[in-house]
């Protein structure tokens, strides 16, 4: 079947995930930096920091999906909810990133009261913006190209964390880095709100379950987990996102310590993620020809390669080191738009196996995934810089720590790349399967909209 949306839809769509990712983005490149350098905390601190909440509030998803799906508006499940968290979210991502004048103990406090704040309203907003894929269209090939949209627009925020974030912290600061950082993630904040008030104001739901359909939470769970292609899914996305704030978290330490040009670190960001944006524009026209499984494949084996390709680089080859980024970002976006696209596909085989549709509780459980993999990582990299050595705020790092800067940006996130691309040889969902599931459901859906009206 083939079920075109209207432009101003998908953008709208994609303006929230730009707002989402001014926060998501800065959690990747800044957040270690930040606590370390700026906010003044050990990265043994950070790390036990992102660990412990992240891993916490990472199951708060499932509860959210399952609160999702069981919320009925005249505006759908999904979309109100972005609405409800706009403000809220804006003014938590402030505070998250201020640094109060309190003595160390205060501000340790201080820190993880905010940062709690901030991931637990990150998942009350993005899971329903993400559930809201699975439900806006029923064509496989859309779903794609309306999670193209979204990745390029995410990865344009990215872009603005990544390469101008820093000199706008050094613009606003002007030598008072805490300062910077709170003007300039008040100015993100404040778009953000207004991007996800567009999202709501733009978008539809069009596919809603059998009204028949009976509901409870512990069936949903237990459809899950007979969902294989969620059950690998779930392992991809652990393994995707732990290799991206692994990698992600030291990058500018590296730039800092190892290269010994901070300054390069937005011209390297600001190659790479157009290179990246790059790659999401042509994974729907690849992804359609040579099936979504294929490509993720693909995308994780070349973005593993170039990522451990930095272990050989030498610090000095700065122009080496910006065009081996650039071929791992593009070889990167290539798989951005087909992870959400999936979560869509593996709600309908869900439908499909047992005729029970619960798209929320799908997208939750594997943003679970995601979010783990995020605490895993920003755990597992300040752990890893706390073992090598690294001192905050120390102006010059010994041979040893920088050693283990480049090995946690290279090798280790590498093997997370590699880890993901293992786990989709599992993944069963073929292109025409999906599509024969699509063409399906369509049909049964006009049965029991027949026996309702």
């Amino acid at each position: 079947m083939t079920e075109k949306l209207p432009f101003t839809e998908k953008f709208g769509y994609s303006l929230g995930d730009m707002a989402a990712n001014f926060i998501f983005q800065s959690l990747i490149a800044l957040q270690l930096d930040f606590y370390t350098h700026t906010f003044g905390l050990t990265p043994a601190q950070a790390g036990t920091l992102f660990g412990v909440v992240g891993l916490g509030v990472a199951f708060l998803n499932p509860v959210m999906g399952v609160i999702a799906d069981q919320t009925t508006t005249r505006w759908g499940k999904f979309r109100p909810w972005l609405l409800w968290t706009a403000v809220p979210f804006g003014i938590i991502g402030v505070l998250t990133f201020t640094t109060p004048n309190l003595s160390p103990g205060g501000k340790l406090i201080y820190a993880w009261a905010t940062y709690i704040l901030l991931r637990v309203i990150y998942i009350v907003n993005n899971v329903p913006y993400a559930s809201l894929t699975a439900v806006m269209t029923q064509d496989p090939d859309e779903r794609t190209n309306i999670s193209s949209y979204r990745q390029i627009a995410a990865n344009s925020a990215g872009f603005i964390i990544q390469s101008l974030a820093i000199p706008m912290v050094a613009f606003f600061g002007r030598g008072n880095d805490a300062r910077g950082y709170q003007l300039t993630m008040g100015l993100l904040c404040l778009v953000g709100v207004v991007f996800f008030i567009i999202t709501f104001l733009t978008t539809k739901e069009r596919i809603q379950p059998d009204p028949q359909q009976e509901t409870s939470v512990g069936r949903n769970l237990s459809d899950l987990f007979q969902n294989r292609p969620w059950i690998v899914l779930f392992l991809v996305t652990l393994f995707y996102f732990t290799a991206i704030l692994v990698r992600g978290s030291v990058m500018l330490p590296y730039f800092r310590y190892v290269v010994d040009k901070v300054n390069l670190f937005s011209w390297f960001n600001g190659f790479g993620l157009g290179a990246l944006l790059v790659g999401v524009a042509c994974s729907t026209f690849v992804s359609v020809r040579m099936g979504k499984r294929t490509l993720f494949i693909a995308s994780m084996i070349l973005t593993a390669v170039f990522t451990t390709a930095l272990l050989i680089l030498p610090p000095a080859a700065t122009s080496l080191i910006i065009g081996t980024e650039v071929l791992r970002q593009f070889s990167f976006g290539l798989s951005g738009p087909i992870l959400w696209a999936m979560m869509g596909d593996v709600a309908d085989y869900g439908e499909w196996k047992t005729g029970r549709r619960a798209s929320g509780t799908v997208t939750a459980a594997v943003v679970f995934a995601l979010w783990v993999g995020l605490a895993l990582g920003g755990a597992i990299a300040g752990w890893l810089l706390s073992a090598y050595g690294v001192v905050s705020e120390a102006a010059v790092q010994s041979a040893q720590a920088q050693s283990g800067i480049v090995l946690t940006a290279s090798v280790y996130a590498g093997l997370c790349f590699f880890a993901a691309a293992a786990s989709l040889f599992f993944y069963p969902l073929s292109r025409e399967l999906t599509k024969s599931i699509a063409d399906e459901l369509t049909e049964r859906r006009k049965k029991y909209a027949s026996t309702t009206t």
